[in-house]
């Protein structure tokens, strides 16, 4: 014979499961990369610095996450600035980081995280990870990503449409982690 947990039992047992889940990815997130602003915006040339935010180290200010991006966890996007901030639930930036913009931009406005993909080849024959597709425009989609060797990407050719916003491998990684399906994408100005 048996012995049967009482439905009281399985519910504590699950609640205290999902709380240590939750508490343990919250220490890994704390112990992430810090906002770090990088001392130059990268070039789309191809011998533009791989990692733009892994330069050389100073002790700067990170860049203000700009003012008109919303409110609560998102992703923000500035095409001014090229850069992007993962910003938390309470308003702060958790990780800031440069990128390499496609042609083709999304217009300024609010988006989610749809379809992501772990691997593919970009439109520019390199192979990528990390696409998180989140705006189309003009027939082209646009998606954050990274290549997967960390190079930045080549200029394009003329009249070329890409819509990939290429990022630095480890900001590939933590664009990934934190830009789950649904997750807002604020693009400003």
């Amino acid at each position: 014979m048996s012995a049967r947990l009482p439905s009281w039992a399985w519910v504590t047992g699950l609640t205290t499961g999902a709380i240590a889940v939750v508490a343990v990815l919250a220490v890994q997130a704390d112990q992430g990369t810090k906002p770090v602003a990088a001392t130059s915006p990268p070039s789309a040339s191809a011998t533009a610095d791989p990692q733009p935010s892994a330069s050389v180290p100073q002790k700067e200010k990170p860049a203000a996450v700009p003012a008109d991006s919303g409110t609560g966890r998102r992703i923000v996007y500035s095409l001014g600035q090229k850069r992007v901030w993962l910003v938390d639930a309470s308003d702060a930036a958790r990780h800031s980081f440069t990128v390499w913009p496609g042609t083709v931009a999304p217009d300024p406005g609010t988006y989610s995280i749809g379809t992501r993909n772990e691997a593919t080849t970009g439109s520019d024959g390199v192979p990528v990870e990390h696409i998180m597709y989140f705006a189309q425009k003009s027939g082209v989609f646009v998606a954050f990503s990274n290549a997967v060797d960390g190079s930045s990407p080549p200029p394009a050719g003329p009249g070329a449409k890409t819509g990939g916003i290429r990022v630095a491998k480890q900001d590939g990684k933590a664009l990934w982690t934190f830009g789950t399906p649904g997750t807002t994408v604020r693009v400003v100005g």
